[in-house]
Order: structure tokens, then sequence, then C-alpha cells
């Protein structure tokens, strides 16, 4: 872009980069776009949870209707991908923090910690559901 010193002269601007400079085929990339849409994910996991709450206080009748919905297969599947994007959000916030700290920003390190919030995620959505489904059947 081409833009104008406060005197007068021109000169090129970089122009910020945006998705389409992304290869979406690179974990990193993937990795920090995926963070920011479960961050999203959380926001509206959270409107569901308001949702509830405000259910459970207005009585049976507004407490049947959340509960019928949220045990449907549509409800369930919802409450697994929540999940699975709290996970997400959590362990790839804590790789974040350990960058905040100054470690694994070497490439090698980056793929490794990656793969473990990939790994993470999945094994403990895995857990969770097990825990939820153990304690349910009771």
């Amino acid at each position: 872009m081409i833009g104008r010193r406060t005197d007068g002269t021109t000169i090129r601007r970089p122009l910020s980069p945006h998705l389409q400079v992304y290869d979406m085929m690179q974990l990193t990339s993937a990795l920090s776009i995926s963070g920011r849409i479960t961050g999203v994910v959380w926001t509206i996991g959270l409107l569901f949870l308001v949702w509830w709450l405000v259910a459970t206080a207005s009585g049976p009748g507004p407490y049947a209707t959340v509960t019928w919905f949220l045990s449907s297969w549509i409800g369930v599947l919802g409450l697994v991908g929540l999940t699975a994007a709290a996970w997400f959000h959590s362990l790839n916030g804590i790789r974040h923090l350990a960058w905040d700290a100054g470690y694994g920003y070497d490439i090698p390190t980056t793929y490794k910690s990656g793969r473990a919030v990939l790994i993470g995620t999945a094994a403990m959505t895995a857990l969770t559901w097990l825990i939820a489904i153990i304690a349910w059947a009771r």
C-alpha cells in the first residue's frame, strides 16, 4: 500500500496479513485459527449454560424443555463439540502461556506442542464423556 508520511513524502506500507496469506495445511496456522474459533464456541456454550440456569430457576416446564433438547441427538452432539472446544481452548491456552514465558518458540517444539494439544483434546474429551456416561448410568 502506498501511503504518505507527515511531511508528504510517499512511503510503501505493509498490508496486514489476513486469512488468505496463511497456509491452512500448516499445523501452526490451523491451530491458531482453531483457538479463535473455539473461543467463539465457548461463548455459544455459555449461552446454553445461561439457558439451562434460567430454565432451572423458572420451573419444571422450561427445565423439561432444556433437558429434552440437551438430551436429543443434536444436543448431545453439541455438548460433545463444546467439550472438545473447551479442552482444545484450555490446552492451547496453556501452550500460549508457555510461549508467553519464552518457551517453545523453535519450530520442532511448536509442532510437538501443537500435536500434544490435538492428542490431549481427543483424549480428554473421550475421558470426560466416559466419566459422564458412567456417572449417568448409575
